[in-house]
């Protein structure tokens, strides 16, 4: 993250091989060049094996001593998880890799023959020229605590999307069977809601238990059940409209996305202790706890997508990484909405986003400055522009902490907000 496109065509020089990758699922396509963009050797076609990386290491060594190159810099699209074990590959030998743009790839195909044409030989020319041009982002692949982290939270992230999307069938399945069911209760994994739902889910069960049948139900968990609640159920299983065919089959279904909700959400919780277990080992970020708001889950989202902090020389740069950097839509004389380009990594920026509206609700320091950038004379923001607005301030304030080691301050906050207050 610290060279600019400048940077990165001064690393190729006359002694550096550029090759592109054209990365598939079983089968990769090489193709070489040196820094002026001459072909340097025939395509080669290896397997996503050992073997097959071997072969690609006999080929570019090959090439290099054939023309006394010295380093080499590999560039490849970001294909699915595909690039991986091929990444580690090329890192432990020590090349530089490049990742280039899956559109850039698709907006300069066509410059060479004029063609829309796509195949595997194309391809890895086109991200070979772009490396040599600088277009290209500096692969990051986590080590240590950091690759640990972030697998954590993507598992994290799928028992969440699976939880979801859990829950939803069986809402669906309540509003075919008993869609009265949300008149007795508020939320369906309640304790109460959950006994029904497990012993006695349809409404001609419920009935045929009556009262004393629910009430005893709920006392296998429950100290002091509702009788009130329970004749309320029974009211509205009478008069209940869901369908009755098939109930013993759907029974059986609700069951078992009860059990899979359940085993997801235990899942879930050892999920977020070995999280916080992972978050404690990064140098620093036990200190992010520390900001009224900021709590383990969305810390170890920020830091597991931002990695080693010591690869930006400047917080603005983990901004753009996050897609929140400003774009402005302008042309003569219309000039358009500055938004935010959305180019980068999306759960980076969702952390920012959901860490911000919990800090707005506890956090007296930036609950201070959103409602200043909310009533200033000068042009003054919506709830969602200042909200983008702090998220870079805590951007910055999360650097400085990993960075340097401080300690978060309310004061330092207050103090920076009054300055800028008086600058303007």
């Amino acid at each position: 993250m610290k060279s600019t496109q400048n940077n990165k065509i001064l690393q190729l020089t006359e002694s550096t091989l550029i090759v592109g990758i054209d990365v598939g699922k079983e089968t990769h396509y090489a193709r070489a060049y040196n820094f002026r963009g001459i072909e340097l050797a025939k395509t080669l076609r290896f397997s996503n094996t050992a073997s097959g990386f071997e072969s690609l290491d006999r080929w570019m060594d090959e090439i290099m001593q054939k023309h006394r190159l010295t380093d080499a810099t590999v560039g490849f699209e970001p294909t699915g998880h595909y690039w991986f074990t091929l990444g580690d590959h090329l890192k432990r030998k020590g090349h530089r890799l490049g990742i280039v743009n899956p559109y850039h790839v698709k907006c300069t195909r066509e410059l060479d023959d004029n063609s829309p044409t796509k195949n595997d030989r194309k391809d890895p020319h086109t991200i070979a020229m772009l490396v040599k041009d600088g277009r290209y982002r500096e692969t990051y692949i986590p080590e240590a605590v950091y690759q640990d982290l972030r697998e954590a939270v993507s598992e994290h992230e799928r028992l969440k999307e699976q939880q979801s999307a859990l829950s939803n069938q069986i809402q669906r399945w309540l509003d075919i069977r008993f869609p009265e069911f949300s008149e007795v209760f508020k939320a369906w994994t309640g304790k109460a809601a959950l006994m029904v739902l497990k012993t006695c889910p349809t409404p001609e069960k419920i009935v045929s238990l009556g009262v004393d049948g629910v009430l005893q139900v709920w006392r296998k968990a429950m100290q002091k059940p509702s009788r009130t609640k329970a004749e309320r159920l029974i009211a509205v299983a009478r008069g209940s409209i869901g369908r009755v065919d098939g109930a013993k089959a759907a029974v059986v279904g609700l069951n078992h996305l009860l059990a899979q909700h359940q085993m997801s959400s235990q899942q879930s919780e050892e999920q977020e202790t070995l999280l916080q277990e992972l978050l404690l080992q990064v140098p620093n970020a036990a200190k992010l706890l520390k900001i009224k708001g900021v709590g383990m889950l969305t810390a170890a989202i920020i830091v597991s997508e931002i990695g080693d902090i010591h690869r930006f020389n400047d917080p603005k740069q983990i901004l753009k990484m996050a897609g929140l950097a400003l774009k402005e839509n302008s042309s003569g004389k219309h000039k358009g909405k500055t938004t935010i380009s959305k180019r980068g990594r999306r759960l980076l920026r969702k952390g920012l986003f959901q860490c911000m509206i919990s800090i707005l609700a506890s956090n007296p320091e930036f609950r201070a400055m959103h409602q200043r950038n909310l009533l200033r004379e000068k042009n003054p923001l919506t709830k969602l522009q200042s909200v983008i607005a702090l998220c870079g301030k805590l951007v910055k304030v999360i650097y400085a902490i990993l960075v340097k080691g401080v300690e978060y301050s309310p004061e330092k906050m207050m103090n920076d907000m009054t300055r800028s207050m008086k600058a303007a």
